[in-house]
């Protein structure tokens, strides 16, 4: 349903920007493939692996401690009857405040996760867009569309734009290891 509203969005924004060209007017078409661009994109790549390293532990780290939580709410159900009023209150209480700061914990690290990813994501975006308007201007192009139902090859400029991201990506490898 998304999409169908892009689509309908672009086109009466591709007719509208049409429309106001006079007749005689050419207009020079190129369109990228925006989702190829970022999954095969090796900025998208090492955003990937970044946010893996920054969360990777933190989230075993938090699983450890929910099994552990969990396996002594068993062992609390298994041994309440065995143990004295005071020790269950107790008991009861402690679990209940693992419990409450176990969630509190999820969802800081989920809008840490977020957080981090919106960041990751819109700094990638922008050297994506970069790279589409050199390519772009250098090809004369005066619109470029995405993820268009069909456009010929002559116009899709997405393996261009991915060779720049690369060698981008590797020109920045070996300055980040000086």
């Amino acid at each position: 349903m998304r999409n169908l509203i892009k689509l309908s969005a672009l086109a009466a924004g591709l007719g509208a920007a049409l429309w106001t060209i006079p007749a005689s007017a050419e207009v020079k078409i190129g369109s990228i493939r925006a989702a190829e661009v970022v999954r095969e994109s090796p900025l998208y790549k090492s955003a990937e692996e970044k946010m893996r390293g920054e969360f990777e532990k933190r989230q075993k780290e938090m699983e450890e401690q929910g099994k552990k939580l969990a396996a002594d709410i068993e062992k609390f159900k298994k041994e309440a009857d065995l143990i004295s009023a005071d020790e269950r209150a107790k008991r009861e209480k402690d679990l209940t405040t693992r419990r409450i700061d176990m969630g509190a914990a999820e969802r800081k690290f989920r809008d840490d996760f977020a957080s981090r990813d919106r960041e990751l994501t819109q700094d990638l975006m922008s050297k994506v867009k970069d790279v589409i308007q050199q390519v772009a201007t250098e090809k004369g192009l005066e619109l470029i569309v995405q993820d268009p139902v069909y456009a010929a090859p002559g116009i899709d400029i997405t393996a261009e734009v991915l060779k720049r991201l690369s060698a981008q990506s590797a020109a920045a490898a070996p300055a980040k290891k000086k």
